[in-house]
């Protein structure tokens, strides 16, 4: 039996109306899941407020309700705690619930603009390899042990994250790799968990039409490392000059990576090819099978993590060598016609600028190098002309085409992205709405030997187009596309 005042361990209590000593069934901040006996937790959200739903989670048999404004009508039996934050609360009181799991096992947090998906997987991956149960929340899927779940949020809600950590408790799970984004730690999903370390990534321009500056999201990105305990490491990339600042008040173990600057984790990138890089780690070399500079500071940090966690060093290389790219990363085949095609996430202009780079590094430049990219509606429009830029100006040929354009016309979105082609450019670039016309006349484009990037969606399996979501995959597209065309 679960008791109310028991959940409410630790969360700052400014009033209560009613008794603490009920017992509850379940905890909801969806007024439509609750039943009888369920605590309600009224959270005001980016798009509607709980305490609009009070009333309702009260009529369906809620015996306790958590909102920052009592109601004007006290309903006799039901337990009303006030509090100053709701989804602080929350993210305590889910934590509570279930026992808080994240204490039994080793949780590591990734953050930053990019790389963090790739991180978490690829820790995952080497964990599992070296004979650990290892859980995972990712943007691309949830991993408890060997059952998988699939993921909806790149930082789940507080429940579902304590919900995942117990079931990862119950089948024994020792380490758990944990994607934490911006408006996870901006919404307090994150809060009553304890971190055994944080790696932060970089940053570069991303969710702005969510935080208001650039600043602004800098420093929600550091709060996360503010709080990390003083036992746990605050991993970091010096190379970015952001690097240092999430750094500044944290009273973890500081330790750093870097492939330009002074670092205790240091690479040097002996080979690049499309086969994999060559890396001299520290003293030793190593060659992995992901590609790029961008994924070479993925390398070290998840190095770097695999040795703060207790891994001998040559037992750590080994297991770093034997790592799978992840889905929609850099993944790339080679059509009977030897056209390479490339699908990746980047869908900020940094992502997409390290993965254009790092082809024309590798490539002979007799090839032509055509992207396909788009920009995602209803999000940040700032960086849709930058996306524009960078991509004329690194591609020998460009398609611009929808991503997943959600209410808004896509015509508009790539409208905007046009803006930032320079004039030389305009040659080059050609627009088509329709994403599977767009990917199909790249291949048409495409001879011998060229190399087709195809960015922004990378693992999604679906397009979203005015709020509904239709079965789409870049990478099955380009392959059945390329197979018919066996030039």
């Amino acid at each position: 039996m679960i008791v109310l005042k028991d959940i409410l361990y630790k969360v700052p209590l400014e009033r209560v109306v009613g008794n603490t000593a009920v017992a509850i069934t379940n905890l909801h901040f969806d007024s439509r899941q609750v039943t009888l006996n369920d605590v309600f937790v009224a959270v005001r959200g980016t798009l509607s407020d709980g305490h609009d739903y009070i009333i309702q989670a009260a009529a369906q048999g809620a015996i306790a309700i958590i909102c920052e404004e009592l109601p004007e009508e006290i309903i006799n039996g039901i337990t009303y705690v006030k509090v100053a934050d709701t989804s602080y609360a929350l993210a305590i009181i889910a934590s509570n619930y279930y026992g808080n799991p994240s204490q039994n096992l080793r949780l590591v947090g990734v953050t930053g603009t990019n790389g963090k998906t790739t991180i978490a997987s690829l820790l995952y991956q080497l964990f599992s390899k070296a004979g650990y149960k290892v859980g995972l929340l990712s943007t691309v899927k949830v991993m408890v042990a060997n059952k998988e779940y699939k993921a909806t949020h790149t930082t789940p809600d507080s429940i579902a994250i304590n919900k995942y950590l117990s079931e990862m408790n119950g089948e024994g799970v020792e380490f758990c790799f944990m994607e934490v984004s911006s408006h996870g730690i901006h919404q307090n999903r994150i809060e009553g968990l304890v971190f055994e370390g944080g790696i932060f990534t970089n940053l570069s321009h991303d969710h702005l039409d969510y935080h208001n500056t650039f600043a602004e999201y800098r420093d929600v990105k550091k709060r996360f490392f503010d709080a990390l305990p003083k036992g746990a490491f605050a991993l970091t990339n010096i190379d970015d000059k952001n690097g240092e600042v999430m750094l500044q008040n944290t009273v973890a173990k500081k330790v750093s990576y870097a492939l330009k600057s002074h670092a205790a984790y240091k690479a040097h990138i002996l080979e690049n090819q499309l086969s994999g890089l060559l890396l001299k780690v520290n003293d030793q070399e190593v060659w992995v099978k992901l590609i790029g500079s961008f994924n070479a500071y993925n390398v070290l940090a998840i190095y770097a993590t695999a040795e703060l966690l207790g891994l001998e060093q040559m037992e750590a290389l080994q297991l770093v060598s034997e790592l799978e790219s992840v889905s929609g990363r850099f993944q790339y085949l080679i059509s009977q016609d030897n056209i390479t095609a490339i699908i990746d996430y980047a869908h900020t202009p940094d992502a997409l600028k390290n993965v254009l780079e790092t082809i024309n590094d590798i490539r002979t430049k007799n090839e032509e190098l055509i992207t396909v990219v788009g920009a995602g509606g209803d999000r940040d429009t700032t960086k849709r002309p930058k996306m524009g830029h960078i991509a004329s100006a690194l591609s020998t040929k460009v398609v611009f085409t929808s991503d997943n354009p959600r209410s808004e016309n896509p015509e508009t979105i790539i409208n905007d992205i046009e803006q930032g082609v320079e004039p030389q450019h305009y040659k080059k670039t050609l627009s088509i709405t329709d994403r599977k016309q767009a990917i199909k006349t790249a291949c048409q484009l495409a001879n011998s030997g060229d190399i087709i990037l195809i960015a922004g969606k990378g693992h999604e399996t679906y397009q979203e187009i005015e709020g509904e979501r239709h079965d789409f995959n870049d990478y099955e597209i380009v392959e059945q596309t390329l197979k018919k065309l066996n030039k």
